[in-house]
C-alpha cells in the first residue's frame, strides 16, 4: 500500500504492517477525542516514524496514488480531527 506523509512524500508499505499501524492509529485516534494535546503529539509522531522505518521511501520522480494520506509531522490536534474518518486515518 502507499501511504502518502503530508510534506514529505509516500512510503511502499507492505499490507502486513497494516495491524501495527492500526494499533498506532488507535491511540492518535483516541488523543484527538480526547483533546490530549501531549498524547497527539507523541501519537502522531510515532504513527509517522513507523511508516517511515518499515515503508521504502517512493521516489519523487514516480507517480504513485496514494491508499492512505497522514498529516504531516507539524499537524495541530484540530488539523487531524478534521482529517479523521470514523475508523481512524487509517481504515481497517
Amino acid at each position: 500500500m502507499i501511504v502518502r506523509i503530508l510534506g514529505e512524500g509516500q512510503w511502499d508499505v507492505d499490507d502486513g504492517e497494516l495491524d501495527r499501524l492500526n494499533e498506532l492509529d488507535d491511540k492518535l485516534e483516541h488523543a484527538v477525542a480526547e483533546g490530549d494535546e501531549s498524547t497527539f503529539r507523541t501519537s502522531l509522531d510515532g504513527l509517522l516514524a513507523a511508516v517511515r522505518k518499515v515503508g521504502a521511501q517512493v521516489g519523487v520522480e514516480e507517480l504513485v496514488d496514494s491508499d492512505l494520506i497522514l498529516p504531516m509531522s507539524d499537524a495541530t490536534l484540530d488539523e487531524v480531527k478534521h482529517m479523521l474518518a470514523d475508523d481512524g486515518l487509517i481504515p481497517g
